[in-house]
């Protein structure tokens, strides 16, 4: 393995090469530096000799004894009167040099749900949807939400309400948006939960046919999806959200002026006090000069309320992300900084930069695993984070 870093260092530097590989700096520096032979443990005084542990291997194999476990055998062999050893060196025995011990249980293998990494620097690059509940006239009734929110520009591109939550609905909406806004393949990353609707086949079919990328949030983890989560309580904490809806019509009724308003009057917090509709269709850098122009009169009018420094709008974000990767010095020990070859001062187009290189890294180690004379493809292990 500190081969292959030697090797990887060659061309993207030691750094970037130990994490690719996940081999620690230190061991790597460590290697290099240190040229001691190697001495060899010393066999403890009290273990048993070769014939000895080729004796207990032949019990623990002997028909009599090779679907028993180690207790069974030590009890049976000493109420016969022999001893080989004791239990727990049978175990270690059948564990360090043939791998016989295991478990026969089955047990649920959880897969390993990488954290997602978004970035959007403009409209239309990034959309989260997800669905929520409108409790119906009833107890146990309800209606479903559903939602598409471009997360640059916190505009709702498309939503719709039904009486349940299906696959074909919400393929049928994602394509209906996807043509209003006008999306070309390989522009939009489409996020969202791992319900029932948003891992269905259908809407992955549709999604892979209209060239635009999925992702998911991990199991149970709400941060993933951040800016669906927000909208929906922004709509249920509005005053005029009602209790409960007595048909699905009195929903569809509530929802229209409400998106209205959101899209078109609500000033976000997220995007300098802007519109979502002003963001998401370009008119946020004249929305801004308009706005300097007014704190500029009101400054030569009364400097002094100003302690004489010129005020400024509240900029727009260049960026809107998904779980950004912590770029702050102050912060190295989570190792986002690292992962992505920052230093923690770079803008956001040095961070699009990045994730240029990083690709370029996964290219490399694609050509190296390929490279059997000079990789050992079996010990080589790409972390997590160029996945």
């Amino acid at each position: 393995m500190i081969a292959s870093v030697k090797q990887l260092a060659a061309h993207v530097g030691k750094k970037a090469a130990c994490e690719a590989l996940s081999v620690p700096r230190a061991s790597f520096y460590r290697y290099m530096t240190d040229k001691t032979p190697a001495t060899e443990t010393p066999a403890p005084p009290l273990a048993l000799s070769v014939d000895e542990r080729q004796a207990v291997i032949d019990i623990l194999h002997s028909e009599r004894f090779c679907d028993h476990a180690p207790y069974q055998v030590y009890a049976a062999l000493l109420d016969e009167g022999q001893y080989y050893c004791s239990i727990r060196t049978m175990y270690r025995i059948l564990t360090t040099e043939h791998g016989g011990v295991k478990e026969r249980r089955k047990h649920v293998q959880r897969p390993q749900y990488e954290k997602p990494e978004l970035l959007a620097t403009a409209p239309n690059q990034v959309w989260s949807w997800d669905i929520t509940k409108l409790k119906g006239p009833a107890k146990w009734t309800y209606f479903y939400l559903y939602v598409i929110l471009d997360i640059f520009s916190r505009y709702v591109v498309g939503w719709m309400v039904a009486h349940r939550e299906q696959d074909a609905l919400a393929k049928r909406l994602i394509e209906e948006t996807c043509i209003r806004q006008n999306i070309e393949p390989g522009q939009l990353t489409v996020h969202a939960d791992r319900g029932s609707s948003m891992k269905s086949k259908a809407v992955a079919h549709l999604l892979s046919d209209l060239g635009i990328t999925k992702t998911h949030s991990r199991p149970h983890v709400s941060n993933d999806n951040p800016y669906s989560e927000a909208q929906f309580k922004t709509l249920k904490y509005c005053p005029q959200f009602p209790e409960r809806f007595g048909a699905v019509e009195d929903a569809r009724s509530f929802c229209q002026p409400f998106f209205n308003w959101y899209n078109k009057e609500h000033r976000h917090s997220g995007i300098a006090l802007m519109t979502p509709e002003q963001v998401h269709y370009g008119f946020a850098d004249q929305i801004a000069d308009q706005r300097s122009e007014v704190l500029r009169a009101a400054f030569l009018k009364h400097p002094e309320r100003f302690k004489g420094k010129m005020p400024t709008p509240q900029p727009l974000p260049e960026a809107a992300w998904i779980n950004k990767p912590n770029f702050n010095k102050d912060n190295d020990d989570t190792g986002d900084k690292r992962r992505w070859g920052m230093t923690g001062t770079e803008t956001i187009e040095t961070e699009v930069e990045v994730m240029t290189r990083r690709s370029a890294v996964e290219s490399w180690l694609e050509v190296c695993a390929n490279d059997t004379d000079s990789f050992d493809t079996k010990k080589m292990k790409t972390v997590s984070h160029f996945h």
